[in-house]
């Protein structure tokens, strides 16, 4: 059990220590694996961007995730959960436009609509809160080889051992703190667990770009309050 994504980076940082030499550039999937992807930028003394996903939800459960689509266009998709659930690609193709225009929208407040950083040649880190199906990380990690990552790291402070065997096919390392048999939910892993939003993710990325503030973030997880 991890206290905030605060704690949880921390404890991540130590696992990814081995990447250190390679001077890695850190992603923190947004929104929730943003305050961990700081914390571990902050430990490794690493470069740190956001890489914006969203997942696409099965017909009346938004929360069960089909597939997913990162900026840049990099698509994931479960062929399996989408015949379960009766949708083909025409559906798949509707969605994505839509979810399109939000990550459209997010680019612009996190990064000022600049594109994702050039990673040719190097070593990607993408950090998310926590990790069920994997469909969110699966697009990510597309995204960073579409921009030329030549190795490209999952890391989370929970992963379910399940997902394990379909994210090996993208990710070149796999690096978790947990690693569950059993898995119900990310939010279970941690004491608080807040909706981070986008505020949130901008103040976030502030903080850490400022001149002095690998030395001050001693504590980035926003406080907690109601997003939509």
């Amino acid at each position: 059990m991890f206290h905030d994504r605060t704690q949880a980076g921390r404890l991540l940082a130590g696992k990814l220590e081995p990447f250190r030499a390679e001077r890695p550039i850190v992603l923190g999937l947004t929104r929730g694996g943003v305050p961990v992807a700081v914390e571990v930028a902050r430990l490794l003394d690493a470069e740190l961007d956001v890489i914006v996903v969203r997942k696409l939800g099965a017909p009346g459960s938004p929360d069960f995730a089909l597939g997913a689509i990162a900026e840049g266009g990099a698509v994931y998709v479960s062929h399996e959960a989408l015949r379960d659930v009766g949708v083909g690609d025409a559906w798949v193709e509707a969605v994505g436009v839509r979810e399109g225009a939000e990550i459209a929208r997010r680019i612009q407040a996190y990064r000022g609509g600049r594109p994702l950083r050039d990673l040719t040649g190097r070593t990607a880190i993408v950090v998310d809160d926590g990790v069920a199906t994997g469909a969110t990380a699966l697009a990510a990690g597309r995204a960073a080889r579409q921009r030329g990552a030549a190795r490209v790291v999952l890391a989370a402070p929970v992963i379910a051992a399940a997902s394990q065997p379909e994210l090996r096919s993208e990710f070149d390392a796999i690096v978790a703190v947990e690693l569950p048999e059993v898995f119900f939910a990310v939010g279970q892993w941690y004491e608080r667990f807040e909706q981070v939003s986008d505020e949130d993710v901008i103040d976030c990325m502030h903080r850490a770009s400022a001149p002095d503030g690998a030395r001050e973030l001693e504590r980035i997880e926003p406080p907690p309050h109601p997003v939509d």
